[in-house]
């Protein structure tokens, strides 16, 4: 069985960073893109940003980009989210996933394996 598993999450105040990993067992993920999503208390999973197995290619949501880095590290199975100048309305929990589709996607209906999600709460 393939497991993600996400850590890293807390507790900051607004300005301030974190940096989130993912780590996968038990399946291939390093040929496979990765992508990190988020849910808001009462508010659907969105999309935060992508990363191609070859690390060519990245893509993130707008509320994101220039703040957020992703990452990954083939060798350790591990994406990484960094996460620069947080704002509350980061405040969210933070899930990795799997795409096992060819091209980029922000579709969560593209990812298969999730992991169990990372808190992360940005205090103003």
């Amino acid at each position: 069985q393939g497991q993600l598993v996400e850590s890293g999450g807390g507790s900051v105040p607004a300005g301030g960073s974190l940096r989130l990993s993912c780590v996968g067992s038990g399946r291939t993920f390093s040929t496979y893109a990765m992508g990190w999503f988020r849910q808001a208390p009462g508010k659907e999973r969105e999309f935060v940003a992508t990363i191609s197995w070859d690390i060519e290619n990245t893509d993130y949501t707008d509320s994101v980009k220039g703040r957020f880095t992703v990452s990954r590290d083939n060798a350790k199975n591990t994406v990484y989210l960094h996460m620069n100048s947080l704002k509350p309305e980061d405040t969210a929990t933070y899930y990795c996933a799997r795409d096992y589709g060819t091209t980029l996607s922000r579709r969560p209906e593209q990812y298969d394996y999730w992991g169990q999600g990372t808190p992360v709460t940005v205090s103003s």
